[in-house]
């Protein structure tokens, strides 16, 4: 009789006889166990990877409002959250994954390992490190940066092929250093920038003429911040220039103060973190929105940081937000606005001091 095997040691397996070789695979176990076997017959095994694959780095409340918005308007047939908090992005999985009766059906994935991330169309990054007490936006910058060199190349080796949104602030130059981490051509890579700016831009548009914001029609351009610019010769209802009616729109010798609303604008996210902590809702939806376009190729227009040397005047190599055509591959095409003199002259400050940025950071 032989002896036992000793502990822990694996046993030796004896090749098949005929009579009991392993089944072929259709012969097979079905996959859920005997009710799944008789309740259904598998044709063929299910693919492993859903062709409209979207990851979010970063289960902050930004990346989680992303991320249910993508859910709720079911964009996506997989989705993948990924953050170095093993316990908050397994108890965010288990919230989403909860609801999906009322959602529809998809795969929702969550891990600290980007490997749950391979074969991603579309990546979207919203990791960041929040902003200390008295804390300046180079020195947060630099912490960003530090966040940011780990977590593209782990996007690239399981996802070469996606499309990289980023909205970490930054944003403007988180994206360029995308970019240059990724290796990826420019048009691969683009901010959310803008975005939402313009989105807020139209609300308060909205809210002055007593319309719905989808009839209100305006780009915010430049950088996300304080140095943005309005096209206030291109806000129109109804294809009806404002600056038509009232030339001096969004200049001091506007009676009606227009230029109170660019001042909104910009200080919208900080009013909303003094009264509730954070934002999240408004920059989800906005998200969604170009995820929408990317996996569904819509070719929409959107206020986008993206590559704009060459562009307006603008001879840095930079990232900046201008009317981007976004597709399946990215910025499909960047709309050549027709500027006033005034609204270059502001471009190009905004697009100096972000190059001034850029330069100061520790890429």
């Amino acid at each position: 009789m032989a002896p036992p095997p000793a502990p822990g040691a694996v046993p030796a397996t004896a090749a098949p006889s005929p009579a009991t070789a392993a089944p072929s695979p259709a012969a097979a176990a079905p996959v859920g166990g005997d009710i799944r076997g008789k309740l259904m017959k598998d044709i063929q095994a299910p693919p492993e990877t859903s062709l409209t694959k979207v990851t979010v780095v970063g289960v902050g409340q930004v990346g989680m409002a992303i991320a249910f918005s993508i859910v709720n308007r079911h964009l996506a047939g997989e989705l993948c959250l990924v953050d170095v908090d093993e316990k908050k992005v397994k108890g965010e999985l288990m919230d989403l994954q909860q609801g999906l009766q009322f959602a529809g059906n998809m795969k929702i994935q969550g891990s600290t390992n980007y490997d749950i991330t391979a074969g991603s169309k579309l990546c979207i990054i919203s990791a960041g490190a929040r902003q200390k007490d008295g804390e300046d936006r180079r020195a947060l910058l630099d912490r960003n940066i530090a966040i940011f060199k780990g977590i593209i190349p782990q996007l690239m080796k399981y996802s070469p092929d996606a499309v990289l949104c980023v909205v970490s602030n930054p944003v403007d130059v988180m994206t360029y250093l995308t970019w240059k981490i990724s290796g990826l051509p420019p048009h691969r890579v683009f901010g959310s920038g803008c975005s939402l700016d313009s989105s807020r831009l139209r609300h308060y548009m909205a809210e002055r003429l007593k319309i719905d914001v989808s009839s209100c029609h305006g780009f915010v351009i430049g950088e996300h911040g304080e140095s943005s610019v309005v096209v206030w010769s291109g806000l129109n209802v109804a294809g009806v220039r404002l600056a038509d009616i009232k030339p001096d729109i969004g200049t001091d010798k506007d009676s009606e103060k227009w230029v109170d609303v660019h001042r909104q604008v910009i200080d919208s996210a900080t009013e909303i973190i003094k009264l509730k902590g954070y934002t999240s809702w408004a920059i989800g939806l906005c998200v969604s929105e170009l995820c929408r376009a990317v996996i569904g190729n819509q070719r929409h227009v959107f206020s986008l940081s993206t590559m704009a040397k060459g562009y307006q005047g603008i001879d840095q190599e930079i990232f900046v937000s201008l009317p981007c055509v976004l597709s399946q591959n990215g910025v499909n095409a960047i709309v050549n606005l027709t500027l006033t003199a005034t609204e270059k002259e502001k471009l190009k400050k905004s697009a100096t001091e972000l190059a001034e940025l850029f330069k100061s950071a520790k890429l």
